[in-house]
This record gives structure tokens, sequence and C-alpha cells, in this order.
């Protein structure tokens, strides 16, 4: 059966910090409307958990309740997809390659799952069949122009990159590329304290997930950077570092990062944000830990969960944030001693 309308519920979580740009550049080309679910709310949290079992990691249950937001508004096509592998042998969390399975037997309803599946460690599973298996339930079966469409989406995806490698936040760099808009913004300027905010995109730009925190960190007088603002280039060159070897499918935008991060001599710190009982993140974290003392860099790393209170969240950030500063006092200290003791040296010779 071909479905008629062409409104497409995309949930506000998961791969939609990766990939929406993107999406919304490919399916707007092929006339679609595009309706988000609501930013996470509380009440977000307690429907997704509700329906699945007490281990399941929080940014599983975070979808689970983006897609009942979208059913509550009435969306009826609801995009789940099933990214098995980015690339050859470089594969996903078990979760996130089963989503359409999870969320076919845990969220009840009259609706249409649209699902497809890239997986491009096997034949004719890339990014082209992926898109075809996704528009196919509308009628839509032309390679010309769902070709057409895929560049549409790679433009809208590297405006919004370039906007973001130019220091613009993640809602203003989105805005303007759906609005066909580039516009830069200079750097952060190295002023009070640099810090990298090393995660996946869905932990901390999804603002009820990490309280905010880039404007918490901000407010603090800190220069945040991210995995975002790097090029694909910066972030392999970030896995080499780390001496560490690409398995997982988000490994870039952790072990790359704080690859790249740690050997930056104007980050003055790193902070990690996982989620509970994540176990991709766990092996990937205990490797960064290792690597960011040979960098004699401080390093701050935050678990989150549905349960996580901000006060000791905030608490956390603010003394590992004056640790920082007064670790740089001291040594600009040191520096001005040394300086002043080899002009005094120099001078009475």
């Amino acid at each position: 059966m071909v479905i008629k309308e062409k409104i497409l519920g995309i949930p506000r979580a998961l791969t939609y910090y990766n990939y929406f740009p993107f999406l919304y550049g490919f399916f707007t080309k092929l006339g679609f409307e595009i309706i988000l679910s609501n930013p996470t709310t509380k009440k977000t949290l307690v429907d997704g958990a509700s329906l699945v079992v007490t281990e399941t990691c929080l940014p599983i249950k975070v979808y689970v309740g983006h897609v009942l937001n979208l059913l509550e508004k009435g969306v009826k096509n609801i995009f789940t997809p099933s990214i098995q592998s980015v690339a050859p042998k470089i594969y996903n969390c078990s979760k996130i390659r089963g989503l359409p399975d999870l969320i076919r037997n845990v969220v009840k309803g009259d609706y249409n799952l649209i699902e497809a599946t890239l997986d491009k460690s096997e034949k004719k599973l890339g990014l082209f069949e992926f898109l075809k298996q996704a528009v196919e339930p509308f009628g839509i079966t032309d390679d010309l122009e769902i070709k057409a469409a895929l560049r549409a989406g790679f433009v809208l995806h590297n405006n919004f990159k370039v906007m973001m490698q130019h220091n613009l936040g993640f809602d203003e760099a989105l805005k303007n590329a759906k609005e066909g808009k580039v516009v830069i913004s200079s750097k952060n300027e190295d002023k009070g304290i640099n810090v990298a905010l090393v995660a996946h995109g869905y932990n901390i730009y999804d603002k009820r997930v990490c309280m905010d925190v880039f404007k918490k960190l901000k407010d603090l007088g800190v220069n945040v950077y991210s995995a975002l603002q790097l090029t694909d280039e910066e972030l392999k060159d970030g896995i080499n570092t780390l001496e560490a070897e690409m398995y997982w499918a988000n490994q870039l935008e952790m072990t790359g990062a704080a690859g790249h991060y740690l050997k930056k001599d104007n980050i003055d710190g790193l902070i990690t944000i996982t989620a509970f009982g994540c176990g991709p993140d766990s092996l990937m974290i205990e490797d960064i830990k290792r690597k960011a003392k040979n960098f004699n860099k401080p390093l701050l790393n935050l678990t989150i969960d549905e349960h996580t209170g901000e006060a000791g969240f905030v608490t956390r950030l603010e003394a590992f944030c004056d640790m920082l500063y007064r670790k740089k006092r001291t040594l600009a200290s040191k520096n001005k001693e040394k300086e002043e003791y080899c002009y005094s040296s120099s001078t009475s010779s």
C-alpha cells in the first residue's frame, strides 16, 4: 500500500543530532513535510522509560518518549532507521541497530514505521539504497529524483557543518541551514579557560538530557569546543593520536574528538559526558582517561541518567572549572617569574 500523504515525523533524539540536517534537505527536496517531536521534557523521559526495561540506556528511553510525542501530535508516519554500519566493519551499538524492532514491540498504535537499513559492511545497503527504502512506501522510486534529493541533503548538511566549525550553536546553525543561509561567526577567543566537551551529540545538544551544559559552562566564563567543530580529517587524526582502532560508528565524536583536543595546547581540560550503562562508551572513556594522563590534561567524566540531579551536576562542573582556573593562573605566574629571572640575569651580565 502506498502512503499518499508526504508527512514524516522524525524523533528529536539519537541520530537526529548527526543526520537531521541531511535528512531535512533530502526529504524536503522530495516534497515532504517534516514534523519534529517537541524538545525533551520530564514527561518525555517518564513516558519513554515506562515502556522499556529499567536497564535500557537513557538515550533509548528518550527516543521512545519522542516517538510517543509524535503520535500524540497525530503524526502517522514515523521515521525510525536502522543504522547498522557507517563504514566497512564500523558498527553501531545493538540498540541503535535494532531501533525499528524495539519501537515496533514497545509502542503500540495505529502508525506507519518508516524504517530503512544502512549497512556499509554489506553490499547494496549503502546510502543510496537506504534512502530508496525510506521513500519507497510513499511511491517514490525514480533513481534520478532520489539522487537529486541526495545532493540537496548534502548541500544542507555541509552548510550546517561549516557553521558549526565556525562556532555557531547547534540550533542557530540548523536554523540558518534550513533557510539556505551560511552565517560565519568568529572562533572562540582564548580568554578564560578552554574546555573540550567530549560526548555524543544526543548527550550534549539535548538541553534537557545534559541540563544545558553549554550554557552552564559559558556562564562560568568557559570557551567550549566539541566534535561538531572539527572536520572529519581532524577527528580521524584524533583516533590515530590515541592509537585507537575504529570499531564503533560514533567513535569519532568520542575518541576522535578527545585525541584532537588532548594535543591542543590551548585546551585546558576535557569534560566527557556519557549515559549510564552504555557499553561502548565505557570502553572509549577508559582509553581516553589513560591517554589524558600522558598529555597532562585534567579530565572530568560525568555520567547521566534520568535520575541525575542538577545540583550535583553543576557542583562538579564548577569545581572542575575552578581547578582549571587556578592551574592556569599558577602556570602564568610561574612563566612570569621565569621571564623576570631571565631578564634580570641578562641585564646584570
